[in-house]
């Protein structure tokens, strides 16, 4: 009777649970728009880094494996490194789902990394007041590799001529994709002229003005969303998502040699932003942030290790690092400098233990400076650390080592004052004489004590060792 209840309980339930599957995937129909076309959008709102390019390409990845109609990345970016840069570009363009990239909202900007992509995309829109360009290359350390003002001091040497020989050899140096010496050093010409090469490759690539493109590169020319269009650097103005997809309707893109035509009009829209793990990455990223966490890691287990057992520090110490290491991942890091700010650490440990009038301190100080401005190799101001928290950190760290922890190795090192090891070198009164055992009183106490040689009783004598509870002590005047 059991058994027959149970498989009717369980048959109304199979029962139940098919209508209500049924539902559900109608529902999930309905949230598609029932057959209709479907666009992802993603969302890339600050520098381009090895996070940003993660995300774009596991979202483009995911669209592709959907087989989504398009994905529109909305962008707002002050420029980024060119190797994530990269790395997008190929995303882009190896893309088997059309991209279109909006520099968007209104005062939005697609600088330097951001020119790059906007002109990769199948379909590249602006929306009203915003701007694009200024895509010069830094060289790692800060400097141009070109002079904005290139020409134009070619032309002043030529002296302003018009179209003779001397113009039209100039007309050829600027078309060409080599600068000559004047304009930067040899590191620099190489770097500008891949970065010329690269960004005239994806215009041309892409049916855009390559011209215009080297020009954002080679001058850092930059211009706005009107400007752009006639320029044929984008494709169209748009104000929102809604209207780049009524504008875009029905345009033909060309994805792996193919034309596919756009039919996104009223399409639903799934918005795919950055997952924790990613925004975890991003809040990481800033190399501040990263600075401080390796610090704190560092002055964590320096604790840990002068005061074994003490494990909080260590913990923390621990886990800092680790953050650390992690930002790291996504940062441009620079080796040298985090081994200079190890050795900094070094030295200053080394000034409490080793007289050294100071200079393992000034070699401290200098190591763990220069390590800190060396620790991301990074031209770029948003790779930069702040000077004023590297100078804050340098002297706290300075005085922390030479003063904090001098201070407490010297109390470690003074005699003890309590406890029998404290008994060490006091003095007090023979009560019962040594011969050689007898009694003395120290500190108010009486102790049985022993000598080397006989003590009458009434005499100054000083502690020399303890053992047990009876001290070793000898006549004082007779050391």
């Amino acid at each position: 009777m059991k058994n027959t209840t149970c498989r009717m309980i369980l048959f109304l339930c199979l029962a139940m649970a098919i209508p209500l599957t049924a539902a559900l995937d109608s529902a999930g129909d309905e949230t598609l728009g029932g057959g209709s076309a479907v666009v992802a959008r993603i969302v890339v709102d600050g520098p381009i880094s090895p996070v940003s390019a993660d995300y774009i390409q596991r979202q483009i990845e995911a669209a592709e494996a959907e087989g989504l109609d398009l994905v529109v990345l909305q962008l707002d970016t002050p420029g980024g490194l060119m190797t994530s840069t990269r790395q997008i570009i190929k995303t882009l363009l190896g893309s088997e789902v059309p991209i279109a990239v909006h520099v968007a909202p209104p005062g939005a900007r697609a600088a330097s990394a951001g020119v790059f992509i906007t002109m990769a995309a199948h379909v590249a829109a602006m929306a009203p007041g915003t701007n694009i360009g200024a895509a010069h290359p830094v060289n790692i350390g800060g400097g141009n590799p070109l002079s904005p003002g290139g020409d134009k001091k070619k032309e002043e040497e030529t002296g302003g001529k018009g179209e003779g020989e001397g113009n039209k050899q100039d007309a050829q140096e600027k078309k060409s994709v080599t600068p000559t010496k004047d304009e930067g050093d040899v590191m620099g010409q190489k770097v500008l002229n891949d970065t010329v090469a690269f960004i005239r490759s994806i215009a041309e690539k892409q049916g855009r003005n390559a011209d215009w493109a080297e020009k954002a590169v080679r001058e850092s020319v930059s211009v706005t969303e009107n400007q752009a269009l006639e320029l044929n650097v984008i494709d169209l103005i748009a104000e929102d998502l809604d209207d780049l997809l009524a504008a875009i309707d029905g345009r033909t893109v060309k994805i792996s040699g193919e034309e596919v035509v756009l039919n996104v009009k009223g399409a639903t829209v799934i918005d795919r932003p950055m997952g924790w793990r990613h925004r975890v990455l991003g809040s990481l990223s800033d190399p501040n942030i990263a600075y401080i966490l390796m610090m704190l890691g560092i002055y964590g287990l320096f604790f840990e290790l002068a005061n074994p057992g003490v494990i909080l520090p260590g913990v923390l110490g621990g886990v800092f690092l680790i953050l650390a290491f992690f930002s790291f991942q996504v940062l441009p890091i620079n080796y040298a400098g985090f081994l200079l700010i190890l050795v900094a650490v070094i030295l200053f440990v080394l000034e409490v233990k080793v007289v050294s009038y100071g200079m393992l301190s000034v070699g401290g100080v200098a190591a763990l400076f220069l390590g800190s401005v060396m620790l991301f190799d990074s031209a770029e101001p948003y790779y930069r650390l702040s000077l004023s928290l590297v100078a804050g950190v340098t002297i706290f760290t300075a005085l922390f080592f030479v003063i904090g922890v001098g201070l407490v190795i010297r109390t470690y090192r003074k005699k003890p004052t309590t406890g029998m090891e404290g008994l060490v070198g006091d003095v007090g009164v023979v009560t019962v004489a040594l011969n050689p055992k007898g009694t003395v009183k120290v500190h108010g106490e009486l102790w049985r004590a022993v000598a080397d040689k006989d003590v009458e009783a009434g005499a100054t004598v000083k502690v020399t060792a303890v053992e047990g509870m009876v001290v070793t002590v000898e006549k004082v005047g007779e050391e």
